[in-house]
């Protein structure tokens, strides 16, 4: 019977690429000439370090936007609350990986409730989706594709 996994899951190294690519646009910025401010990976984890919380946002923005260019799904950042320590703000940014199980839960139902002659099943933190014709398969990716649940789906291990 034909399947498919649907996972949720970024690539590390174009998130390091994009962090370096974010690192050698700060002394291109004129907002941040002049200014000590740092992004750095550890490794699932994102820091931003800048003097004030204006900075931080003008960070943030940069990191998104070469996230984009590198091709990673920005829906995956969860930025933590801003601290400020001494006259140094940061931020930690990291990255969900995984479908969680409110989320399998709700996606499960969705494809139930679109009567599409598939099966789905939760493996932990991803779904395995089975049907007898590759049509429904195919049916069941597009749906998944067009629900927005604020995570951004893949699909592999596609079996016929």
């Amino acid at each position: 019977m034909p399947s498919f996994d649907i996972v949720s899951e970024i690539d590390l190294e174009e998130v390091k690429n994009a962090v370096d690519n974010t690192r050698r646009e700060i002394s291109n910025r004129y907002d941040l000439r002049g200014v000590k401010a740092t992004v750095t990976l550890n490794k699932e984890v994102v820091k931003l370090e800048a003097e004030a919380d204006m900075q931080i946002s003008a960070l943030r923005d940069m990191l998104r936007g070469n996230l984009v260019k590198r091709g990673v799904d920005t829906r995956a950042m969860d930025p933590e609350q801003c601290d400020q320590s001494g006259k140094f703000w940061s931020q930690n940014v990291k990255f969900k990986v995984g479908v969680d199980q409110p989320t399998a839960k709700k996606l499960v139902k969705l494809i139930k409730d679109s009567k599409i002659k598939v099966q789905v099943a939760i493996q932990g933190e991803q779904l395995r989706v089975t049907g007898k014709k590759r049509d429904d398969l195919q049916q069941a990716m597009r749906l998944v594709k067009d629900c927005d649940l604020g995570i951004g789906f893949q699909f592999n291990n596609f079996k016929d």
